[in-house]
């Protein structure tokens, strides 16, 4: 009997053990710093913020040489070559794309760097000088990243713009910086043409693609990718290397409220960021191999594929339509960009994550039955061990579990990946377990800005926690001011709260022309050291781990005084099954919340015919009264799980049967919503619910 009880304790006693070592561990310890009081925590490896992890190195221009000298007969870049474009036309009338793609060829080191010399040569042959600015305007490909290294060899400021970019944006991009070379995609240049007249400063366009229009009018030359590295093959020029403090890229916001604004970052700035990127993920290395297909106008990637060729890593293209089996535009039959290239390291941004998790979820409800029973159960099992438990699949059920359950949905991604990044906006705790899970790996939850160059904070790989972002990574010192409007102090228990801002070496100089917003939000202390103002509102734990819990700006005040946090709200309300979107709204002028909801057509339709709902098409269904009464009553249900207010649960709600999309205006490159722009186009709607 004695040995049952000894049986049953000690799994107990070593899981309270587990815990309580985890608490332990400080990731991110108290440091004294200048400026405004507050409370200040950085990375607990580094005593001050890292500004280059290679001796010798100090712009990103000579770490990419660097890198080409060490493994110039290894491969870099690969792109996949299209084998067949078609157009499917469905039964209702509307067409689509579908390609046929191949395997990835690939460019080596020293080929990716004799190219990026032929075009920076050819720039200069076709009359770019180095004071004068270069915008590169086109979705990720092999060939964005070549511009980019080749503006960096000639010291040229690179201006980076969204793809999806609206009109009025993209003029007020392009005219404020002056730029007279736009490097673009055709798709793109369509767009340019369009605005032609209302462009000051282009001089002259180079097409990435072979088949574009001959002349804009007249207003610029146009010429071929192709020919501009011929060019300057013909007739190469000497680099004019860049020095850590000169401006390397002036990038343009997505835009979430107003007109974007173009963040200043030096040499120096990103090079910080890749640095400690490098310090946080686990054996990154020659073997690694990387799946590019997030916007390269996003500073989460351009980091990310600074940092690949850094440690001699392979760089394979894909995009977000192409990425899986299964994906929009991939042919029936044909394989995704995952299956092909199996990548070892992505990024993502929640978002994207969202709708992977979704898609696994829909193909198991889908086989229903016994295998629905096994994926349960196997994810159950897993689960209490991820949290902590020993009583979870640990061992060799864990290893049963991968093979008979788990191993198919890591295939969606290749099946061998082993770290994830994900930045861009907070992750879900149900989609960082399920990813954990199922894909069976880490992922390193970051958050920073396009201010900070993406520095600010960075999950480490063995905290499991979720929730938080994790501690300062080590360029970045990260502090806790007072905001008593809010509520929020840096003396609050059980832990300190306030404005999070954040200082270091990756901290950007400021917006392009805009003197007066750059000294609203950065400032410099009496140390020399900078400093950026984010508006977002955080704790730290007691291990220096920080948690993103507000947002100044989103903050409603309502008519009988309580404050609203509508991004809070949203985070809490966005992990319903029945909702792809939403968008709270709050009025000052009324004593409760509504929502506009994008709805999962895949959760409401099955919902709808569990219960014998009739309906035509999904728009006629997502009018309905009952579909509405079902998804409001679940919201209600998962708002006071999550222990919202009665006052920040909506009480009336918009059913919308159309997805947000970048080209529709309504949510940015990185998926963000665009609350202004929905305000406008649902302003009716809005109205309606108030009534």
């Amino acid at each position: 009997m004695t040995g049952y009880i000894v049986g049953a304790l000690v799994p107990i006693v070593f899981t309270l053990l587990l815990r309580s070592s985890k608490k332990v561990k400080k990731r991110g310890v108290p440091v004294d710093v200048g400026g405004e009081p507050g409370y200040t925590i950085r990375n607990s490896r580094f005593p001050s913020p890292v500004e280059t992890s290679w001796e010798g190195i100090s712009t990103l221009a000579e770490l990419f040489e660097q890198a080409c000298k060490q493994h110039a007969d290894k491969p870099l870049l690969g792109t996949r070559k299209l084998i067949l474009r078609e157009v499917e036309v469905t039964e209702d009338g509307r067409s689509f794309e579908k390609l046929h793609l191949g395997d990835y060829e690939w460019l080596t080191y020293g080929k990716t760097f004799e190219t990026v010399c032929d075009f920076a040569s050819g720039l200069v042959q076709l009359g770019h000088k180095r004071e004068e600015r270069v915008a590169i305007f086109a979705d990720t490909r092999e060939e964005w990243f070549i511009a980019l290294q080749a503006c960096f060899r000639l010291n040229v400021t690179v201006v980076t713009i969204y793809a999806s970019l609206g009109e009025e944006a993209l003029c007020h991009s392009l005219n404020e910086t002056e730029v007279t070379t736009v490097i673009s995609g055709n798709k793109e240049l369509k767009k340019l043409v369009n605005i032609s007249g209302q462009l000051d400063t282009v001089t002259r366009v180079i097409c990435m693609d072979d088949e574009f229009p001959s002349s804009a009018n007249g207003r610029w030359t146009i010429s071929s990718f192709a020919d501009v590295k011929s060019v300057g093959r013909a007739s190469p020029v000497d680099a004019d290397l860049p020095l850590s403090a000169d401006v390397a890229v002036i990038m343009y916001t997505s835009g979430s409220t107003g007109l974007p604004k173009g963040v200043m970052m030096t040499h120096g700035n990103v090079l910080a960021t890749v640095s400690a990127v490098m310090t946080i993920v686990p054996g990154l290395g020659s073997k690694d191999v990387y799946l590019a297909y997030l916007p390269l106008a996003h500073i989460l990637e351009l980091a990310a594929e600074n940092l690949i060729p850094a440690v001699g890593g392979i760089i394979g293209y894909g995009t977000p339509l192409t990425l899986t089996d299964t994906s929009n535009k991939i042919k029936r039959g044909t394989k995704g960009d995952a299956t092909v290239l199996s990548p070892t390291v992505m990024a993502a941004v929640p978002a994207i994550l969202d709708r992977v998790r979704d898609g696994v979820r829909k193909k198991v409800d889908a086989k229903g039955g016994l295998a629905k029973k096994l994926f349960d159960l196997a994810y159950s099992r897993r689960l209490s061990a991820i949290n902590g438990s020993w009583f979870g699949a640990w061992g060799l059920e864990k290893f049963l579990w991968d093979f008979l359950v788990f191993k198919k949905v890591r295939a969606v991604l290749g099946g061998r990946i082993r770290f994830l990044l994900s930045g861009g906006a907070p992750l879900s705790a149900d989609t960082q377990r399920f990813i954990n899970i199922c894909l069976g790996a880490p992922i390193g939850q970051g958050y920073g800005l396009t201010e900070t160059c993406a520095g600010a904070t960075f999950s480490e790989v063995d905290d499991t926690s979720v929730g938080r972002v994790g501690s300062p990574l080590p360029c970045s010192f990260v502090k806790l001011v007072d905001w008593p409007e809010g509520g929020y102090l840096i003396n609050d228990s059980p832990m300190p709260r306030g404005e999070i801002v954040v200082g270091g070496s990756s901290v950007t100089l400021g917006y392009f022309k805009n003197e007066e917003k750059t000294k609203e939000v950065y400032k410099v202390d009496e140390r020399g050291m900078r400093w950026f103002y984010t508006g977002d509102v955080g704790q730290f734990h007691t291990d220096g781990c920080l948690e993103i819990i507000d947002r100044k700006k989103d903050i409603v005040k309502l008519q009988h005084g309580e404050y609203v946090s509508l991004g809070k709200v949203e985070a809490a309300l966005s992990i319903n099954p029945y909702v792809d979107n939403i968008m709270l709204h709050a009025d000052p002028f009324h004593s409760y919340c509504v929502a506009l909801v994008v709805a999962s057509q895949h959760a409401v339709e099955d919902w709808a015919s569990k219960q014998g709902v009739a309906f035509t098409d999904f728009a006629e269904l997502c009018e309905k009264e009952e579909t509405i009464k079902e998804v409001l009553s679940s919201l209600v249900q998962i708002g006071k799980k999550a222990g919202l207010e009665k006052f920040e649960i909506p009480a009336k709600i918009k059913l919308l049967s159309t997805p947000w999309t970048p080209e529709s205006g309504l949510v940015t490159a990185a998926l963000k919503i665009k609350r202004e722009a929905i305000r406008k186009a649902f302003s009716e709607d809005l109205a309606k619910l108030y009534t």
